[in-house]
């Protein structure tokens, strides 16, 4: 399926800094205990529900405060730390308790709102997020949150259970460890729904069982990872990663009051659905369709005339499948009718992603009707499957020409896997390229997904050594595209066992420390030993040693990043 990584715990040199994760405790199943009502949600869930466990606890002293916000406000809150993972990284960990605690099926856009601002209050301070909820709406809330949040380069991981974690026996404590680890281990930039052991994207995933612990399935889009005995296995050549150069960004509103969502039956009446149709300020419909894409259409067309009257009224109807499997195609008359009529197909988009992105859509002021429909019938955020016919091209120029322009750089860069693995050091290809003086290297592997909030083992991101070795335009990009630093020298403190664990949002400014390569604040070699790459111009590549431990692809954009760092390579 993809990767399982295995690292040696045994050197203590070899263990990464502490990662940060923040829990933002909804309500739920997983957090509810007995009352007079029935089973309720309880707070109080760090002390109560995971300071017991070894699992969630190592047991650290002294204890340790962690501050976030909500609403403005800054909160000191208990934390606790895992022990250290296969991964020989350690995860601090504090919970955010909303108030009052949700029941899932009383949840809508306005809570959607607060947890996406939650996040994006707190996204500076922590390095992934976790978030508990209750299980009936939960694929609701993963995909609405997945097309609320655009830019997103950490991970978002929605989970919850079917059993209180209170409970005899119950899957709320797998469902929560593996989240947490997963949240704190790997970036993988999406929202995302963990359960039973298994890592979906949120907007493709649907409630399957009421009462099994294998509760939720993403029947037309394969996991992202699978936890086993062995670790984390992460299918990395699914996991999308950022593709333009841009900060993370919130939308604050879905237009859930002015969307519906209608289920065709056999021997449904034309009147049933003009009624619905007929909702004042309606402005959208989920049809849920027989088979691909199916609906009778009618005595003469009656049925089919009143989809295509509020079509013509401006409403934008969707049509998505009732089957699990699958998708919806005119492949049959009455989903040609229906296509003829205006409705919009909706491909193998889930009943909840075609909702929350209809809704999505509708609350963006700058598109017109042409804008939303055409946005439905093609991915945003991975939600659906692109139908796409293969084409074939020769190129303009001889063969060899082209090749002969392709640099060594971007041949490097092509190896699968190179812009996420790390050297013995924990380097990045963006880390290496943060130090050079080329910009158009660090751009190609921004704009090929390369993540600007991976850390290596001095905790250093590729945004702080650029900032250390005085690449201004290096800093320009990286910031540009969403990294960020802290006051607290990159939490350089932390990864030297420090208590002082605040991590207070940059303004930015860099101030004299940053000037032009080679000038003021620093030098390709000054510096770097402090950046975690090395006394003078070593960057940990091993040069003339054989077996130096490098992974970035087969090795060869390191030995690239390498000559480009000396000088030899300049474009």
């Amino acid at each position: 399926m993809g990767e399982t990584t295995f690292v040696e715990r045994k050197n203590p040199e070899l263990h990464y800094p502490e990662s940060r994760v923040l829990i933002i405790m909804t309500g739920g199943t997983i957090c509810m205990q007995p009352s007079v009502d029935g089973l309720v949600p309880m707070t109080g869930f760090l002390e109560n529900a995971m300071a017991p466990r070894p699992s969630f606890n190592d047991g650290s002293t002294p204890s340790v405060k962690i501050h976030a916000y909500k609403n403005g406000i800054k909160f000191a809150l208990d934390s606790l730390r895992t022990p250290l993972s296969a991964y020989s990284r350690h995860i601090r960990y504090g919970i955010l308790e909303f108030s009052p605690l949700l029941d899932s099926s009383s949840i809508s856009s306005v809570g959607w709102t607060e947890i996406a601002l939650t996040i994006k209050e707190n996204y500076h301070l922590f390095d992934g997020f976790v978030v508990l909820h209750g299980t009936d709406s939960l694929a609701y809330t993963a995909s609405a949150l997945s097309f609320m949040m655009s830019d997103l380069g950490k991970p978002v991981i929605l989970t919850g259970s079917q059993a209180s974690i209170f409970a005899l026996q119950s899957d709320a404590v797998d469902n929560l460890l593996g989240s947490l680890i997963i949240a704190g281990t790997f970036v993988i930039p999406e929202v995302c729904l963990f359960f039973h052991h298994t890592l979906f994207r949120g907007n493709r995933t649907t409630k399957v069982s009421a009462s099994s612990f294998e509760a939720f399935d993403s029947p037309n889009c394969d996991p992202l990872a699978k936890v086993t005995s062995l670790g984390v296995d992460v299918n990395w050549s699914l996991v999308r990663r950022p593709t333009r150069i841009a900060e993370f960004q919130v939308t604050k509103y879905l237009d859930t009051a002015h969307v519906a969502c209608l289920r065709i039956f056999p021997g449904i009446k034309p009147e049933m659905v003009d009624s619905v149709l007929r909702v004042p300020n309606l402005r959208g419909l989920i049809l849920e369709t027989f088979g691909m894409g199916n609906a009778p259409g009618g005595v003469d067309g009656s049925l089919t005339k009143v989809i295509r009257e509020a079509v013509e009224r401006g409403i934008v109807i969707v049509n998505v499948s009732q089957c699990t499997n699958g998708f919806v195609s005119p492949l049959y008359a009455p989903g040609t009718a229906l296509g003829r009529a205006g409705v919009v197909f909706g491909h193998d988009l889930t009943t909840e992603a075609a909702l929350t992105k209809l809704s999505y859509l509708l609350a963006l002021p700058e598109l017109t009707y042409a804008d939303v429909t055409s946005q439905m019938a093609h991915s945003l955020r991975g939600e659906m499957t692109e139908m796409t016919l293969p084409s074939f091209s020769h190129p303009a120029g001889s063969v060899d020409s082209a090749v002969g322009r392709l640099t060594s750089a971007e041949a490097a860069f092509t190896a699968p896997g190179c812009v996420k693995r790390a050297d013995y050091a924990g380097n990045t290809a963006l880390h290496l390229a943060a130090v050079g003086p080329e910009p158009l290297i660090l751009r190609d592997l921004l704009m090929r997904g390369a993540s600007v909030h991976a850390r290596n083992r001095a905790n250093n991101t590729p945004l702080y050594l650029a900032q250390k070795t005085g690449n201004a335009e290096g800093v320009r990009l990286l910031k540009e595209a969403g990294g960020h630093l802290w006051l607290d020298n990159d939490l350089k403190r932390e990864g030297q066992g420090s208590r002082a664990v605040s991590r207070k949002p940059s303004d930015g400014g860099m101030g004299d420390g940053v000037g032009r390569w080679g000038e003021k604040g620093g030098g390709a070699g000054d510096g770097q030993s402090a950046a975690g790459i090395g006394p003078g111009v070593d960057l940990g590549v091993g040069e003339g040693k054989e077996g130096s431990g490098v992974e970035l692809g087969d090795g060869g954009s390191a030995r690239v990043l390498l000559e480009m760092h000396k000088g030899k390579i300049v474009g």
